[in-house]
């Protein structure tokens, strides 16, 4: 294919555009790997590009889509043949270099995995970065020590994406999750997918009153951030460990040292941006082999490309339900 479609950023007066456009392959950056990509994702990392907000992107114009799935069309690395499935996310993909909303994409061979086989290309973009967080901050808190007896594992945000499949993974490996969402509609949806309990995200909106309340939580994942963390800070057990995730409240962060001195507990920064390559393969085989396809199909959406400019616009106004997975090519 010498032209294809991509969904192009231009930076205008009236602020970013987008919009498909048609292109050829001599525009595409430079890469050891050319992909031709089959579906990608929709992230909040990804509304915050289409509307030209977070100054993520530097030079314009620009192709977003932080994560892509396809096959390789032609490659300069030995580790990666014509016809090979692959999987990119992080690396800046998406932000300083093109991403995966065109059909054809280039990418760096250390910025590569290859598709597991337990996973269809549709459902590694269902998982995308999502899936991949989620894994990490289980790993993260796993290393913290802990175990599926520790007691209650507190999931914030949890109809995100990063929130839904740390749910999925959670409750796979045996621990007892409770979820916190403001959109209560969906609870048994989260009950379904393995929370034993979902709460509503106003008990945890109300910044402390006292830095120590009773001790409950043996884990948390925390995709929301401001008040909400300083709650939870409160309420840890001794010894545990939170895994932050996003700021999908607030990058904001007013506590004590009082829960860090008096219950030790600990703040583990996540990042799926620049995780390991080499330790890549092996969540996203642990994804595959323990994720329950039929299972989450009902938190996956399709979408088109045409489509971008809406969701982009939906997911930071938080209106986006599970994973809204982008058709790139048949």
């Amino acid at each position: 294919m010498t032209s294809f479609k991509a969904y192009l950023l231009h930076k205008t007066p009236k602020g970013i555009i987008g919009a498909i456009e048609k292109m050829t392959t001599d525009q595409l950056p430079d890469g050891e790997v050319k992909v031709s990509v089959r579906y990608s994702s929709l992230n909040y990392k990804d509304g915050l590009i289409l509307s030209g907000l977070g100054n993520l992107v530097k030079k314009y114009p620009h192709v977003p889509g932080i994560d892509f799935v396809g096959t390789v069309l032609d490659s300069n690395n030995s580790d990666f043949s014509t016809g090979d499935w692959v999987i990119g996310t992080g690396f800046r993909i998406g932000e300083t270099r093109w991403g995966g909303y065109s059909q054809q994409v280039t990418a760096n061979a250390d910025e590569l995995i290859h598709l597991p086989d337990s996973l269809s290309p549709f459902y590694a973009m269902g998982l995308g970065a999502a899936g991949l967080t989620a894994a990490i901050a289980l790993e993260a808190l796993e290393k913290q020590g802990l175990t599926p007896d520790a007691g209650e594992i507190l999931i914030t945000g949890g109809c995100g994406g990063v929130g839904t499949f740390s749910i999925l993974l959670f409750a796979a490996h045996g621990y007892h999750v409770v979820a916190s969402t403001g959109r209560m509609q969906y609870r048994d949806q989260l009950i379904n997918l393995g929370a034993k309990e979902v709460i509503e995200r106003s008990t945890l909106s109300e910044a402390p009153r006292r830095p120590l309340k009773s001790a409950r939580w043996a884990g948390c994942v925390d995709t929301v951030g401001g008040v909400t963390l300083s709650n939870v800070l409160s309420s840890m057990s001794y010894g545990s460990s939170i895994a932050s995730v996003g700021l999908a409240d607030s990058s904001e962060l007013t506590t004590s040292v009082i829960p860090f001195l008096l219950r030790s507990v600990n703040i583990i920064g996540i990042d799926s941006v620049f995780y390991p390559i080499e330790k890549r393969p092996s969540l996203w085989k642990q994804l595959g082999n323990i994720v329950d396809q039929s299972c989450i199909r009902d938190i996956l959406q399709e979408a088109e490309l045409n489509q971008l400019n809406a969701l982009g616009a939906k997911i930071l106004q938080g209106q986006i339900h599970g994973r809204v997975v982008i058709k790139i090519a048949d």
